[in-house]
C-alpha cells in the first residue's frame, strides 16, 4: 500500500450463524404453547440471541465507518490441539496489532470494582438488583491462548520460541459493551482492567492507539487475515446444540407427565353390578373425540415415560399444563 493510499476495511469474514439459530428458535417456539415452561426458556434465549445480534451490528458499523485500514473477521471458531475451543465475536487485523473483541450487549449498568470484579446493577419493576457476573476479560483471555496454541502447533522451537516472545505485542484483547443504554463505572478498576474494556462508541479512537514497533501493509494484513479464516471450525456445534436440547425437552414435555394411581373396584360394590365410573377407555378410538370434562378441551392419547408407570397408557387434556385432567386406560378383564 503506498503511502497515499486511501484507508480500506475489509471484511473477510461476517456471520450469520446467529441469525440462523434465531430462525430456527422461532420456528421451534411457534410449535409450543403459549405461557408454558418450555416457551418461556424459548423466549428467554430468543431475547439473548436478538441481543448479541444487535450488539455485533453496533460494532461492525463501527468498523465499517471507521476510516481505518482493517482486515475484519466476525464469528470465529478456533480449537487448540489439546481440544480447548474459542468463540471469539470478532479479531480485528490492524497495521501494527491483532486485535480479539468480545461483544457484550448487556441489560444495566457495569461497574468493576478496585479487584477487577463485574457486578451489573438491573432494575426490575422500581427495585434494583445487583449480580456478579463472569469477568469477559478472563474469557477473552482464554480465547487469546487457544489462539496462541494453534499457532505454535506443530512449529520448531525456534519458531515457537519467536511467536512466544512477540506474542503479547501483536495481540491485544479488548471487551466492547455494545449497548448504548449500558453506563460502565470503572473509575475504581485496576488500570490493567479500565484499559480493557469500553464502549462501543470508543471503539475506533482505542484501536488508533494500539501500536507495536512493526506496520504492516493492507496485503500482509489479509494474509494474516487469511491465515486466521484457515484455523476457523466451519463445524461449529454450539448452537445447533443448544437448538437439540430445546427441541428435545418440547418432545419429552408431555411424555414425563405423572401418572394417576390405577382406580379400582371399591370392595363394597357389588362384582355383577358395573361402576359406570369405571368404564374402559378405548386404546383405539381414533373415530371418536375424547372431550376434557374439565375444561372441554380435546383429549389425547399419551404414554409415560418416567416412574413406576412407564409404558402404561393415559388420556391426558390437550392444554396441559393449563389444564392437568388426566384418566388411565382401565385394561378389558376377562
Amino acid at each position: 500500500m503506498s503511502l497515499f493510499a486511501r484507508p480500506e476495511v475489509t471484511i473477510l469474514k461476517e456471520s450469520s450463524d446467529a441469525k440462523e439459530y434465531l430462525s430456527k428458535l422461532e420456528e421451534l417456539q411457534a410449535t409450543v404453547k403459549k405461557g408454558s415452561p418450555l416457551y418461556k426458556k424459548i423466549d428467554k434465549e430468543i431475547s439473548i440471541v436478538k441481543a448479541g445480534i444487535i450488539g455485533e451490528e453496533n460494532i461492525l458499523f463501527e468498523l465499517k465507518n471507521s476510516g481505518m485500514d482493517l482486515v475484519v473477521l466476525h464469528d470465529i471458531c478456533l480449537v487448540d490441539p489439546d481440544g480447548n475451543s474459542a468463540q471469539i465475536d470478532y479479531i480485528v487485523i490492524t497495521p501494527y496489532v491483532n486485535v480479539f473483541i468480545e461483544c457484550k450487549n448487556l441489560l444495566g449498568n457495569i461497574e468493576i470494582n478496585n479487584k477487577g470484579d463485574f457486578i451489573r446493577t438491573m432494575e426490575y419493576n422500581g427495585r434494583k438488583y445487583k449480580e456478579g457476573i463472569y469477568s469477559p476479560i478472563t474469557q477473552n483471555e482464554r480465547h487469546l491462548l487457544v489462539y496462541k496454541k494453534c499457532k505454535i502447533a506443530e512449529k520448531n522451537f525456534v519458531i515457537r520460541l519467536g511467536i512466544e516472545y512477540g506474542f503479547n505485542e501483536f495481540n491485544k484483547s479488548l471487551v466492547v459493551l455494545a449497548n448504548p443504554k449500558t453506563l460502565l463505572n470503572d473509575r475504581f478498576a485496576p488500570k490493567v482492567v479500565k484499559s480493557k474494556v469500553i464502549r462501543a462508541d470508543q471503539l475506533i479512537t482505542t484501536l488508533k492507539t494500539l501500536k507495536s514497533n512493526a506496520k504492516s501493509s493492507h496485503d500482509e494484513m489479509l494474509g494474516i487475515g487469511n491465515k486466521l479464516l484457515s484455523l476457523n471450525h466451519e463445524d461449529r456445534k454450539d448452537y445447533l446444540e443448544k437448538f437439540l436440547e430445546l427441541k428435545k425437552e418440547m418432545e419429552s414435555e408431555f411424555q414425563s407427565l405423572p401418572i394417576p394411581e390405577p382406580v379400582t373396584t371399591p370392595p363394597s360394590a357389588p362384582a355383577s353390578v358395573p361402576d359406570p365410573t369405571l368404564t374402559p377407555a378405548p386404546i383405539e378410538a381414533k373415530s371418536e373425540e375424547k372431550i376434557c370434562p374439565r375444561c372441554g378441551s380435546k383429549m389425547v392419547l399419551r404414554t409415560a415415560m418416567k416412574a413406576q408407570y412407564k409404558g402404561n397408557q393415559f388420556w391426558g387434556c390437550s392444554q396441559y399444563p393449563k389444564c392437568r385432567y388426566m384418566e388411565n386406560l382401565i385394561p378389558d378383564h376377562d
